[in-house]
């Protein structure tokens, strides 16, 4: 990882599998015998089914600009297809402050207000700390004052910053009323030849229209010192 980092300013994920299927209750539309999907449905906010699916995973993929094979980011596209807003909203906290290919839509505006990042593309959340992106976060963690205030300090960092964090995998599970958010991340700082890892657990509860953080189960960071060239 530490190599493509500094010949490519990437990071390196390490491949975890591919996805798994996921319906909610109560939305109308064709839904695929075969994968049980639902098409073009009406996202219901007021219900859905216990489930546990793989949102993000990584893969190695050939990157025509540098011409070579790197771990990229790779999001289950149809989960998106049915997402429900509850599950968007904790999805899209938990990305806010955490890097997963965020690159400049273009040139890079003064304001830094086109920062592109792959998990809120695929939820359609707009651009990183965007209105459209922080508006809706704020709407459905309106009752749960600490996350509002963390929301904040919104990050605008793309990837090939010095210091950062990245997803190696996210898995979302639904049962009853508490969505949880399960997540395995790196981090690395090349200036102090510093990487670290950890895996976390975000707990959300949702009622009356809103969602809420109620715990979050977080691993050791484990921290690993290395020289370039390794």
């Amino acid at each position: 990882m530490i190599n493509f980092l500094i010949t490519a300013i990437y990071i390196i994920l390490i491949p975890i599998g591919l996805p798994n299927n996921h319906t909610i209750t109560n939305a109308p539309g064709k839904i695929d015998s075969e994968s049980g999907i639902i098409e073009n449905p009406t996202i219901n906010t007021c219900e859905f089914a216990d489930t546990t699916v793989k949102f993000l995973w990584c893969a190695n993929k050939y990157d025509e600009e540098l011409q070579d094979t790197v771990n990229s980011i790779f999001i289950n596209e149809d989960y998106c297809k049915t997402i429900t807003d509850p599950e968007r909203a904790a999805l899209g906290f938990v990305a806010t402050f955490i890097g997963n290919e965020c690159w400049w839509d273009e040139e890079a505006k003064d304001d830094r207000s086109n920062l592109k990042c792959k998990i809120l593309t695929a939820l359609n959340l707009g651009y990183q700390c965007s209105d459209q992106h922080l508006g809706f976060l704020r709407k459905w963690f309106r009752k749960d004052k600490e996350s509002i205030e963390k929301l904040e300090d919104c990050p605008t960092t793309p990837y090939t910053s010095t210091i950062q964090d990245t997803f190696e995998e996210i898995k979302l599970t639904v049962k009853e009323n508490i969505i949880s958010v399960s997540f395995i991340a790196n981090g690395i700082n090349l200036r102090e030849q510093r990487k670290w890892s950890w895996s976390e657990t975000d707990y959300f509860q949702f009622e009356d229209e809103q969602i809420r953080i109620i715990k979050v189960d977080k691993s050791e960071v484990k921290v690993e010192h290395f020289k370039f060239g390794e």
